[in-house]
């Protein structure tokens, strides 16, 4: 009797198959030194047949880092839309940002090593916008938590966006999808520790 070939992906679902694979190549080993042939190797297949996908790396690391952001500001929206208190928004920001740590693991990882560097080429300006934005949203909720006084009248506000953005985004180095505790979890001990502190009262 013949053999059933295996079933081929649909050319969409390849597409974000081979992003994926693209996307945790970019984490481990950089964006400058993968080549477009160790993503093939990743993939399974040649690198001539990656160009029928994409047209370089740089569009498969565009397209990584673009899906990333869409759906973090699509998440950050929906909290900054339902016009919550401060405390609130913030503990809301922190939940979607461990949500989306669990999504893009690899993405946040690639942005956090290699956005500074991307953002001074014209191709990749939405990396700084985002950045930009991201910032001002942080700032604006602890403002708004200072002047309602619901956070303390002596907080740094700088200094404390610095401290709980890179506590949150940093988990992108040792989370994994499918582990031990569910994002939302996560976020939880992480906001009892930023918001209540460690010690015993």
């Amino acid at each position: 009797m013949p053999t059933k070939k295996k079933p081929q992906a649909a050319p969409a679902e390849r597409r974000r198959e081979i992003l994926g694979t693209a996307a945790e190549v970019f984490a481990a080993q950089g964006y400058n030194a993968t080549t477009v042939r160790k993503i093939a190797d990743e993939a399974g297949m040649l690198a001539g047949s990656l160009y029928y996908h994409f047209d370089s790396k740089e569009s498969m690391l565009e397209e990584i880092l673009r899906t990333f952001l869409d759906e973090l500001w699509s998440g950050y929206d929906a909290v900054l839309d339902a016009e919550l208190g401060p405390r609130q928004t913030l503990e809301a920001l922190v939940t979607e940002s461990f949500r989306e740590i669990d999504r893009h693991r690899a993405a946040v990882a690639i942005y956090q090593k290699e956005a500074r560097q991307l953002a001074a080429q014209q191709r990749f300006e939405f990396l700084a916008d985002s950045q930009r934005r991201f910032e001002e949203t942080w700032l604006t909720t602890l403002e708004r938590g200072v002047a309602g006084q619901v956070f303390r009248a002596d907080l740094d506000i700088r200094l404390t966006y610095r401290f709980v953005r890179d506590t949150v985004w940093v988990a992108a180095s040792w989370y994994r999808p499918g582990g031990h505790h569910r994002p939302e979890e996560i976020a939880r001990q992480y906001l009892a520790m930023v918001l209540d502190g460690i010690a015993e009262r």
